[in-house]
């Protein structure tokens, strides 16, 4: 094959690959094989739902082999979502005939994870998810300073009031406080045992629910949604610069031929 026809072959599997519909049919695939891997929880070595899974392993291989194809080792390997499906899909291969049953199910599950940078609207959530995270560390430290601190406190005071599983010591009492700060139980199991034997507690759990769970979450919100919109300035900007660049170039060209008019005058 020649090298014009190996380019012309080429840029058709790259505009198939990043076709729409080729992405939705790649989506349903990704959903049926949700719902084989779901079946095969209620029809434990089904000899069809097997012989699907495997159909659909190579499915995904060929697409890998297409998207490689069309888009080049170096364009398909720099996308970090490339590296993901390509790592799932060789796990996929090479587990597919191990003797544990519970890493090849473990991979087979892993699959369904392909949905998320099938989908943009997903890939958007986790990218914004990963830029967050040097910012969400710092709410986590000031997280686990809080709970050391009522941790701390409620080992001191409600140790001798209520069984040592809740309260007897460091680690428990943090258990505890995250029973409470997700408010699973917390007053019939913690808080109102705590306030009969000692009325001033409720000043305790109070404040620990309003900083613990209230504020704390707010602020992992705010976090995360300033990175998503954050992605969404930066297209604007970007979009900006580029209409700016068009028109800059818009301006000479009339310029040019405005100078082209005044010559042939």
């Amino acid at each position: 094959m020649k090298s014009n026809e190996k380019s012309k072959l080429r840029d058709q599997i790259h505009q198939l690959v990043v076709d729409k519909r080729f992405q939705q049919i790649l989506i349903g695939i990704i959903l049926l094989n949700g719902i084989i891997i779901v079946a095969e929880t209620y029809f434990i070595g089904n000899r069809l739902l097997l012989t699907l899974d495997l159909v659909i392993v190579w499915i995904f291989v060929a697409e890998l082999i297409l998207k490689i194809t069309g888009l080049g080792f170096k364009g398909y390997f720099s996308d970090r979502w490339n590296i993901f499906d390509f790592l799932i899909v060789g796990a996929s291969l090479l587990f597919y005939t191990t003797p544990f049953v519970s890493v090849l199910r473990l991979i087979r599950v892993l699959r369904l994870l392909r949905m998320i940078p099938a989908i943009p609207a997903l890939r958007k959530i986790i990218d914004s998810l990963m830029k967050s995270i040097p910012a969400l560390t710092g709410i986590l430290g000031l997280s686990m300073l809080i709970f050391s601190i009522y941790a701390i406190i409620g080992t001191t005071f409600f140790s001798e009031v209520l069984p040592a599983e809740f309260f007897g010591s460091f680690h428990t009492s943090l258990f505890t406080l995250l029973q409470v700060v997700t408010f699973e139980s917390w007053a019939s199991q913690v808080a109102r045992p705590v306030m009969d034997a000692i009325p001033w507690s409720w000043a305790y759990f109070v404040s620990f629910i309003i900083i613990g769970s209230l504020v704390i979450l707010n602020l992992v919100v705010a976090v995360i949604l300033s990175y998503l919109g954050q992605e969404d300035e930066d297209n604007r900007d970007e979009q900006m610069q580029q209409l700016f660049k068009e028109n800059q170039e818009l301006k000479k060209d009339i310029q040019d031929i405005k100078e082209l008019l005044l010559k042939m005058k």
